[in-house]
């Protein structure tokens, strides 16, 4: 299919051009102004902003196992209504993505199903039970691009610096889920001033920074690599901070509630604003703008974590953590970052979509002649009220129902195939 996208203001992390973008057959062929090539398909961006795709380094579609929340057919379809065109499956699943065969099911059912690059992580353990290393190296053959135990820490020391070297020598990144569970002690949501007015047993910051300080440590100790993902307190970045200036090799994302949402949004015991790690406070809301603004934190994943209403209207300490993500990722990030922190839209362009590309070793993250066309077409003056239930997602748990948003997605190209057209699926 050709297709030709007329009057476009290209948005790239390191550059703004004006020009018109041709593509053939899945790739950009021409970028450039006046462009009168031959299309199938030619699409007047006049008014908008063309990105790269949006590329999610860390989401949960619960394919296998828990179809009822979400499967990829829904996620990839939610996440492309976001503007991601590619996105990072963690292995949590049921059962859990810790061999070959889960892997190229996944990947075989996505490439039937999803309606974009869905990118699949493998565990660091078996079973997720920080026993023994996973078959990281037959995942790898079969398609993985990382690795991890999210949802689940690796507690045992000794193994997490064997996944580090092991997957190092493989070439893909270890995500760190940087929690101590010795530490929980049964809390449910952030400790401090917000949980003491609740009556709800709170977790302590050092839940998360212990296991990141531990992974930074093991970093430096060995010379490899590794992400720390959904960072949410103010100390974590710091210790980020200053690994990246003594030269360790650590990288981390944070997620936009981290950036848009503090503690008392759990006020009236708001199951939708349960998460893991918990929402913390303004210091920490503000360390994480800081840290993305400063290059401490490298990205911007969802975590995107689809639940049942039932999993969710329940009592407090009983409800699962997680929120959806996909479908308000961007403007949030647009609205706290850009419109109230002064960043960029090229800052946002490399915090999610160049920054993960980079880190996953996949293509993607800049739009140029000779690259796959995964585009996105923004509106900047499209106001819209966050309705969850119009979500396309099967879940509805999101904490930000009711939020006025100033910009919105309105057309998606994956791999030269129009996906999404003035807001509707084509």
């Amino acid at each position: 299919m050709k297709i030709l996208i007329k009057n476009a203001a290209v948005i790239n992390y390191d550059k703004e051009e004006k020009c018109d973008i041709y593509i053939v057959d899945g790739k950009i062929v021409k970028m450039r102004e006046g462009l009168k090539e031959e299309a199938d398909k030619v699409i007047d961006a006049s008014g908008k902003m063309v990105l790269p795709g949006l590329i999610d380094i860390h989401c949960h579609l619960r394919d296998p196992g828990y179809e009822y929340k979400e499967d990829i057919k829904t996620g990839s379809r939610s996440a492309a209504k976001g503007g991601f065109t590619g996105i990072v499956a963690m292995p949590n699943t049921k059962p859990v993505v810790d061999n070959k065969s889960v892997v190229e099911y996944i990947l075989n059912k996505a490439e039937k199903e999803s309606v974009v690059h869905v990118y699949q992580a493998g565990t660091i353990s078996k079973g997720l039970e920080g026993k023994e290393l996973s078959e990281m190296g037959r995942m790898k053959e079969a398609g993985i691009v990382a690795v991890t135990d999210d949802g689940k820490p690796v507690m045992d020391s000794g193994l997490m610096k064997k996944a580090m070297i092991y997957a190092d020598m493989l070439k893909i990144p270890v995500i760190s889920h940087a929690e101590d569970l010795t530490l929980l002690e049964g809390g449910a949501m952030n400790e401090g001033f917000t949980a003491t007015c609740l009556g709800i047993k709170g977790i302590t910051r050092a839940a998360e920074e212990t296991m990141t300080s531990r992974d930074i440590i093991l970093a430096k100790t060995t010379g490899t690599p590794v992400h720390i993902t959904h960072v949410s307190t103010k100390n974590a970045v710091e210790m980020i901070r200053t690994a990246k200036k003594q030269g360790v090799k650590v990288t981390a994302d944070s997620c936009p509630h981290y950036f848009s949402l503090t503690d008392k949004a759990c006020e009236g015991f708001n199951t939708n604003a349960k998460m893991n790690p918990p929402l913390r406070e303004e210091e920490d809301r503000l360390a994480i703008i800081e840290g993305l603004r400063d290059g401490t934190l490298d990205m911007i994943g969802t975590d995107h974590a689809p639940h049942h209403r039932d999993e969710k209207n329940c009592e407090f300490d009983k409800a699962l953590n997680g929120i959806v993500g996909f479908e308000t990722a961007f403007a949030l990030a647009y609205q706290i970052l850009v419109e109230e922190n002064g960043f960029h839209i090229k800052d946002l362009v490399k915090l999610m979509s160049y920054q993960p590309s980079n880190l996953l070793g996949i293509e993607g993250g800049k739009l140029a002649e000779g690259k796959k066309a995964d585009i996105i077409l923004i509106d900047c003056s499209k106001d819209w009220i966050c309705d969850p239930d119009s979500f396309v997602s099967k879940s509805k748990n999101s904490p930000f129902s009711g939020w006025n948003f100033h910009v919105k997605v309105t057309d998606v190209i994956v791999n030269g195939k129009i996906v999404i057209e003035n807001e509707m699926f084509a």
